[in-house]
């Protein structure tokens, strides 16, 4: 069987809490999960509708195989730094587990002093598309010149957050402008999640990217 390719259009999900049937989404584009390898990566967080992401840079989140590469158990690691660059990188550590009922949903729960606190989140959408021609960053090399991958992101409210959206890039400098676009557009278009469109449409905003990273 052939690896499942990355989508080249934004098509976009609702959340499973907002569908009565969350295995069949009912959307005229059936949606496929990612492949494993394809999420695994670092990705840098470049909009969001979370708060907490107002005081933050360089947010990036690390997907890797917990334990057995092969199992969909993923080890997660968040980490920031603050946006007025003082200071080291803050961390927040996690184990999730596949969701069951649920296709590209994971069940999260913190390591250590955090192993009181869990969360879940799905997977809204994902592809792979050309940068822009005029564009200087540093893309993934494809046929036919550089290419950006992309992720929306779901997850569910907590004891400590709202429910919101996260949009990622694998590019630590961010997506291009036009991507980033049509993303935000699809979202405010999602009929079957109206508070999603709602968050989205109060308080989706870019997260400060400053380069380069501290490590």
């Amino acid at each position: 069987m052939s690896e499942l390719q990355p989508p080249t259009t934004i098509t976009l999900r609702a959340p499973s809490k907002y569908l009565s049937n969350p295995s069949e989404p009912p959307t005229e584009t059936p949606f496929s999960a990612p492949p494993l390898p394809w999420l695994r990566r670092t990705w840098t967080v470049t909009h969001s509708t979370l708060s907490m992401w107002r005081s933050a840079q360089n947010v990036r989140i690390t997907y890797k195989p917990y334990k057995d590469p092969s199992s969909a158990t993923n080890d997660n690691l968040v980490e920031y730094e603050k946006s007025n660059g003082k200071g080291g990188v803050k961390s927040v550590e996690g184990i999730e587990k596949p969701d069951k009922s649920i296709p590209a949903a994971w069940n999260w729960r913190g390591k250590g002093l955090l192993a009181i606190a869990s969360s879940h989140w799905e997977v809204l959408g994902w592809g792979e598309r050309p940068l822009p021609t005029t564009g200087d960053g540093e893309g993934n090399e494809a046929e036919g010149g550089k290419t950006e991958r992309w992720a929306v992101t779901w997850f569910a409210p907590t004891l400590f957050t709202q429910e919101g959206v996260d949009i990622y890039s694998d590019l630590k400098e961010g997506l291009s402008k036009e991507t980033a676009d049509e993303i935000i557009k699809a979202l405010k278009e999602l009929k079957d999640a109206p508070k999603v469109v709602e968050l989205v449409e109060k308080h989706i905003q870019e997260v400060a990217i400053s380069l380069p990273w501290k490590q």
